[in-house]
């Protein structure tokens, strides 16, 4: 793994640019080092943050100070550089791909109508495009459990509402430009809605709330409006 540059985020923060340019190989070598650091946190981190091309690193000084070490950022510097080098020689991780069931059109997707009349095609069209794809899951943010997804056809891309709605739906499946997204929780936005899944994103409940994860693929499966009732039910 080559090509990277760090810089300080205040006294305690360093972002590592992996590339300059929004795609699965740079995004690939994000979710490398956000693993290893995960599972093999050095002394003295605090939290890791991963973006479309970077990685950010949380530390604490102090403890690095106790440590031994006059100049922390330069120590946590070292230490990810010699984690760069030793993952450049690892193969990428296999594809986990996270299957989301959708129900398209009617009361869950009243913008799927309009999204086919844009692009100039019909609303089984829209369908079959949405799903055929497989979408990264670059970073997730916004709102908890919302999935950044790249990967989408253009054929489908359309403009964001100009007047955003007050209130979407929990499980909402939407598209905004030339990206596709699931709302994970009742909020308000832009996207043109096309359908609704049954599945939760957000599960504050669980240890591990957020559905997806950065790394992760997701495939949409059209289902009947009978299959979501039951999907809710059950």
């Amino acid at each position: 793994m080559n090509g990277y540059e760090f810089s300080p985020l205040g006294d305690s923060g360093i972002i590592i640019k992996l590339g300059n340019q929004i795609d699965e190989q740079i995004h690939q070598k994000v979710i490398n080092m956000f693993d290893y650091l995960r599972n093999h946190p050095f002394d003295g981190m605090i939290e890791i943050v991963s973006g479309f091309t970077t990685l950010t690193v949380y530390y604490d000084p102090i403890r690095l100070f106790q440590l031994g070490n006059d100049y922390p950022y330069e120590a946590v510097q070292l230490t990810l550089k010699q984690i760069l080098v030793q993952l450049a020689s690892t193969a990428s991780k296999k594809k986990n791909i996270i299957e989301i069931p959708v129900c398209y059109g009617g009361e869950f997707g009243p913008d799927l109508e309009y999204v086919a009349k844009y692009n100039e095609i019909s609303i089984n069209d829209v369908i079959q495009i949405h799903t055929k794809s497989e979408y990264l899951v670059y970073m997730i943010g916004f709102a908890p459990g919302f999935p950044y997804l790249g990967g989408m056809d253009e054929r489908i891309a359309t403009p964001r509402h100009c007047s955003p709605r007050v209130k979407i739906p929990k499980g909402s499946v939407g598209i905004g430009g030339s990206q596709t997204g699931i709302y994970p929780i009742e909020s308000p936005g832009g996207w043109q809605l096309i359908g609704k899944t049954p599945i939760r994103l957000f599960r504050n409940e669980k240890d591990h709330p957020s559905l997806l994860n950065a790394g992760d693929f997701v495939r949409f499966r059209s289902i009947t409006a009978e299959e979501f009732a039951s999907w809710e039910e059950g």
